[in-house]
């Protein structure tokens, strides 16, 4: 595999500046595979001069990236004459929400079990799960998918289009494993969880949060009740 396209995607994926060295720790099977017998100095001769390769080629007028060195390692940023249409950019951007540790673990049931109804989910979580519920139809990650065809007919939950765009999935059927998934969740949402919540909970019932959000079921009820109305196809994505 050629070095250079495999040193612009770490360093495009890299949130903070990536050294030399974590570069070299990266790619030095590869290069051995490649090349058996070429040793530590020439390894890092060569991530050195592809480094510098990559920086002329994002340095042309028509690229508005660059890749530059930062604190001791190489990021990409934008270039100075684009800062004013990615800022107007940035402005249009939702800001980040926060999702409670009982909201991650509803979304994941939703995610595995869709379509779903609230009741189900109750269920298989062990609390009631109302408030959690409309916590995340209001940060659009689930939507309603019609009623269930049973005694009282009760609505049926699935992810929506924005659930998608969160874990870049192409539908559903793109879902990892349960375990995947889960350290999915964490990674992605960690950064958000409210306040104390920063460590799993051994089960639904013991984490600290789940009061907080059920306790929030009688002042979501008419919310509820309200969008459930509303059909399915209506609904936003």
């Amino acid at each position: 595999m050629s070095l250079k396209p495999q040193l612009e995607a770490i360093i495009y994926a890299a949130e903070t500046p990536i050294s030399l060295d974590q570069i070299f720790s990266l790619v030095k099977e590869s290069l051995l595979a490649e090349t058996p017998g070429i040793d530590v100095a020439e390894i890092k001769s060569r991530i050195r001069a592809t480094l510098e390769e990559l920086i002329a080629d994002y340095s042309g007028a028509n690229h508005g990236i660059e890749i530059r060195q930062v604190a001791g390692g190489y990021r990409m940023s934008t270039k100075p004459d684009q800062h004013d249409v990615v800022r107007a950019f940035a402005k249009t951007l939702k800001p980040p929400f926060r999702l409670s540790l009982p909201a991650l673990e509803t979304l994941a049931v939703v995610a595995y079990k869709q379509p779903v109804t609230v009741p189900e989910i109750s269920e298989i979580r062990g609390v009631d799960s109302g408030g959690v519920i409309a916590t995340l139809l209001d940060r659009k990650l689930i939507t309603t998918a019609g009623r269930k065809a049973v005694i009282g007919r009760p609505i049926l939950y699935r992810t929506s289009k924005e659930f998608l765009l969160r874990f870049g999935l192409k539908d559903v059927n793109e879902l990892p494993s349960m375990e995947e998934f889960e350290k999915l969740l964490a990674e992605s949402f960690q950064s958000d969880l409210l306040p104390g919540e920063s460590t799993p909970a051994e089960a639904p019932s013991s984490s600290p949060s789940t009061v907080e959000d059920d306790s929030s079921e009688a002042e979501s009820t008419a919310e509820i009740a309200e969008e459930s109305e509303t059909p399915a196809s209506a609904k936003p994505e």
